[in-house]
């Protein structure tokens, strides 16, 4: 059974930096696809960023040029480091596995406020 474990969430002021981790274990088959959802109160859960075995990204429209996805493939983790953040990006921040097979994490609250 795969488990998605997500940290770094926290209080920060607009402008700040945040720097997102999910850790992936119990895993069989190769993670292909992995990905990072936000989930504000009253919205529905969107796509923040994405991003292959290899390394191919895409991101919203509204993070781009702030947020940059990576992974590291040998330690099954992925980041999200959030730069100039807004307070429209407060939200709960989930990771997800996306191939080859589907599975989040509980989620991390970011909050960004001053």
């Amino acid at each position: 059974q795969v488990q998605l474990v997500e940290s770094g969430g926290d209080l920060v002021q607009p402008g700040g930096s945040l720097r997102l981790s999910c850790a992936a274990s119990g895993s069989r088959l190769s993670i292909t696809t992995m990905g990072w959802y936000r989930q504000a109160p009253g919205k529905q859960r969107e796509l923040v960023a994405a991003i292959t075995r290899g390394g191919s990204t895409n991101y919203a429209d509204s993070v781009k040029g702030r947020f940059t996805i990576s992974r590291d493939n040998a330690k099954n983790t992925l980041y999200l480091q959030m730069n100039s953040l807004k307070p429209e990006d407060t939200a709960v921040y989930y990771c997800r596995i996306l191939a080859p097979y589907d599975a989040w994490g509980q989620g991390t609250q970011v909050t960004i406020s001053s």
